[in-house]
């Protein structure tokens, strides 16, 4: 689909928006027409996005957050600021992740383990909640996350990680079932093989034929925000390559 215009006037919050994916999904949003709100853990990556995507529509909103340290009411307060500011919140798309590489279950550091499932999850979950009545003020409030294939990520060393994968597989068609059809919509994205810094823990540079850039996708990303999404409503799209 043409991207252009397909979120004119729209507030989309992005997480992890200086990452692969992310960064890319941020500049897409913005030349479709929407306010970004970046929200990311380092500062410096995310004025390299926000000067990105100023540069080709509406001037983005920094909000710099540490999801790992996160607790339930800094979402919260997240959430009221963008009442505050907007009254509503039209995306949310789910791009941090959190990856130290493969490693054996038996041999995974706790905190590893329980970093990775909480970023990968309990916090993608807490994000979520506190925006939910947000994207119930517009007339279509979609929340996508952005999960991994599972044909990988189940598989043996994943850890953490993959496990997060099978649960979010999990909460998208619960959550919608629970929203119903009138409430906000929610989403999941498989990109394929994207080249990111996660994928580089896993994969080395000089094999991984693979890999496309992450940029491939980001218009999968604001097909599923956009309103013409709909279709995807409780369900994960398997987004190919262009």
């Amino acid at each position: 689909m043409s991207v252009q215009g397909a979120l004119q006037d729209r507030v989309v919050l992005i997480a992890g928006a200086a990452g692969g994916l992310g960064s890319a999904a941020a500049v897409a949003c913005a030349q479709a027409g929407a306010t970004v709100i970046l929200l990311g853990r380092k500062v410096a990556p995310l004025n390299r996005v926000y000067d990105a995507a100023k540069a080709v529509g509406p001037e983005p909103i920094l909000y710099p957050l540490d999801l790992e340290g996160a607790a339930p009411d800094d979402y919260d307060q997240l959430a009221q600021a963008i009442d505050a500011e907007f009254g509503r919140l039209d995306g949310l798309l789910h791009c941090a992740a959190e990856f130290k590489g493969l490693t054996p279950l038996r041999h995974t550091d706790p905190a590893d383990f329980a970093r990775a499932v909480h970023v990968d999850l309990t916090a993608r979950w807490w994000l979520t909640q506190a925006c939910l009545p947000l994207l119930a003020k517009t007339d279509a409030g979609a929340a996508v996350f952005v999960l991994d294939d599972p044909a990988r990520s189940s598989a043996a060393f994943w850890g953490g990680y993959g496990l997060a994968q099978s649960a979010q597989a999990t909460l998208i068609p619960m959550l919608q079932a629970e929203l119903g059809e009138q409430g906000p919509r929610v989403s999941g994205l498989r990109p394929g093989p994207m080249r990111t810094g996660l994928r580089g823990k896993a994969y080395q540079l000089n094999a991984d034929t693979e890999a496309r850039p992450a940029a491939d996708y980001a218009a999968a990303c604001v097909e599923l925000l956009s309103p013409a999404g709909a279709a995807w409503r409780g369900k994960i799209r398997e987004a190919a390559s262009p």
